[in-house]
C-alpha cells in the first residue's frame, strides 16, 4: 500500500483504530488542545500586528518604504487572525455538538438501564394479584372505618341506667 493511501485510510492512534474511532473524551480533549493552541497563536498575531503598526508609525513619512512593508505585514497578520477566528468558531461549534451528543448518549444509556430495572421489578408482578390485593386493602380499610365509627359513637348511659 502506498504512503498516500495509508495516510488517507488510516490516521489516528493505535488505540482508536481498534475501537472504530476515538472516544468522545479523547476527541473533546484534542479539540480543547487545538482551541488552546489557536488562542495562543491569536495572541501572538495580535502582538505582531501592534508591533508592525508601531513600526509603520515610527517610519511614517521619513521612510515610506519601511512603513509600507510594515503595513503589508500587518495586513497579512490580520488575514491570518481572521482565518484563525473562523477556525476557532468552527472548532467551538464542533466541540459543543460533540459534548451535546455525548450527553445525549449517556442519558439514553441511563434511560435504558432504568427501563431494564423497571422490567426486572415488574416481572414478578401479576395484574390479577395486584387487583385482588387492592380489593383486600379496600375491604380492610372499610372494616377499620366501621370499627372507628363504632368506637367514636357516644354510648347513651344516661336515662336507662338503674342504680
Amino acid at each position: 500500500m502506498s504512503k498516500i493511501s495509508r495516510f488517507f485510510k488510516g490516521g489516528g492512534s493505535a488505540a482508536s483504530k481498534g475501537r472504530g474511532g476515538p472516544s468522545p473524551q479523547e476527541a473533546l480533549a484534542r479539540l480543547r488542545e487545538t482551541e488552546e493552541m489557536l488562542s495562543k497563536k491569536q495572541q501572538y498575531l495580535e502582538t505582531r500586528i501592534e508591533r508592525e503598526l508601531a513600526v509603520a508609525r515610527q517610519h511614517g513619512t521619513k521612510n515610506r518604504r519601511a512603513a509600507l512593508q510594515a503595513l503589508k505585514r500587518k495586513k497579512r497578520y490580520e488575514k491570518q487572525l481572521s482565518q484563525i477566528d473562523g477556525t476557532l468558531s468552527t472548532i467551538e461549534f464542533q466541540r459543543e455538538a460533540l459534548e451535546n451528543s455525548h450527553t445525549n448518549t449517556e442519558v439514553l444509556k441511563n434511560m435504558g438501564y432504568a427501563a431494564q430495572a423497571m422490567k426486572k421489578v415488574h416481572e414478578n408482578m401479576d395484574l390479577n394479584k395486584i387487583d385482588d390485593l387492592m380489593q383486600d386493602i379496600t375491604e380492610q380499610q372499610d372494616v377499620a372505618q366501621e370499627i372507628s365509627d363504632a368506637i367514636s359513637n357516644r354510648a347513651t348511659f344516661g336515662d336507662e341506667f338503674d342504680e
